[in-house]
């Protein structure tokens, strides 16, 4: 069983535990420190989404800014979200029909608050993939590639997308399966989706790599949504590159080339903040915004009685 990485903590007393593998790399790219299973395949989710990005650069997408962002993004359903989805969408004479991505609410608690008291529902553009579909959607036009079947395994541009997923994860795709989009999910290994995180900041200016690095950056408000990690991070500290995937997953790299990816063996995103911050400060990152990111309370009675709180990493 890998390592426990986490404890739940409710009263004073360990009611759980939390188990994952984790892997740090060195600023020059060896393995610094590997926890738990680092090199057998996985599913990265949506921290695959980087990649996804440069590919759709490669195939000659035109994006830029926030509309690069918001291909490689996660985002949480937002008004701006939803507007900016359906701009990109628009500028290449499409509709959010066109979008195979499932009808959603959003992902934020207050924006659904406030979309149903609007009287409004699920639909494409709330879902948190919509501005990857979108660009695919893009990326398919410039190429005069079929848009019907973006999304099947044997398209073009999801053949494009593995062969760069390879390239810079140093991986060979070991399975596909559907990821909760409908897209095409990619499994490889934690070791090689720091790897391909490393090769985003460190790639040259001008290349796709660092257009959707720098992007990311730039517009992190739009990679998650206005109150999470991933955005926290890339606002406040310079340099960093951070996407978030389900079922606990999290990838980071550094404007160094130190890289980090990790897999809650559970899948229980309430950890991912607190184990985020705490391999970190494992690389030695001291900034203010790891305490907040480390937060993680767990309530009784309507008030905070405990935490889910990561545990020492070893070496």
């Amino acid at each position: 069983a890998p390592p426990v990485l986490a404890e739940v903590v409710r009263s004073g007393f360990v009611e759980g535990r939390h188990r994952g593998s984790l892997v740090e790399l060195a600023a020059d790219g060896t393995v610094r420190r590997a926890l738990g299973d680092v090199t057998s395949p996985f599913f990265p989710r949506s921290s695959n989404k980087p990649m996804q990005a440069a590919a759709l650069l490669r195939a000659g997408a035109d994006l830029r800014g926030e509309d690069l962002a918001m291909a490689a993004a996660s985002h949480a359903g937002e008004a701006f979200h939803r507007a900016r989805a359906a701009a990109v969408l628009s500028a290449h004479g499409f509709t959010e029909d066109d979008l195979i991505c499932p009808p959603d609410l959003p992902g934020d608690p207050e924006e659904v608050e406030r979309v149903f008291a609007a009287g409004g529902g699920r639909t494409r553009l709330a879902m948190n993939c919509s501005g990857k579909h979108a660009a695919m959607l893009v990326a398919c036009a410039a190429n005069g590639w079929s848009t019907a079947d973006y999304t099947d395994p044997d398209h073009p541009l999801q053949r494009l997308i593995r062969q760069t997923l390879e390239e810079l994860s140093g991986d060979e795709v070991a399975h596909t399966g559907v990821d909760g989009c409908g897209a095409p999910l990619m499994a490889i290994s934690l070791t090689g989706l720091a790897r391909a995180f490393r090769a985003h900041v460190l790639a040259d200016p001008g290349t796709p790599e660092r257009r959707v690095t720098d992007a990311m950056r730039a517009h992190p408000e739009y990679i998650g949504g206005t109150r999470r990690e991933d955005t926290l991070l890339m606002r406040e500290v310079p340099g960093v590159l951070a996407k978030a995937g389900a079922e606990g997953v999290q990838a980071v790299a550094l404007a160094d080339g130190r890289a980090l990816a990790f897999k809650i063996e559970d899948g229980a995103g309430r950890a991912r903040g607190p184990v985020l911050a705490a391999a970190l400060a494992a690389m030695g990152v001291e900034h203010p915004i790891r305490a907040r990111i480390a937060r993680a309370p767990l309530l009784g009675g309507g008030r905070p009685v405990g935490e889910v709180r990561a545990v020492r990493l070893p070496d």
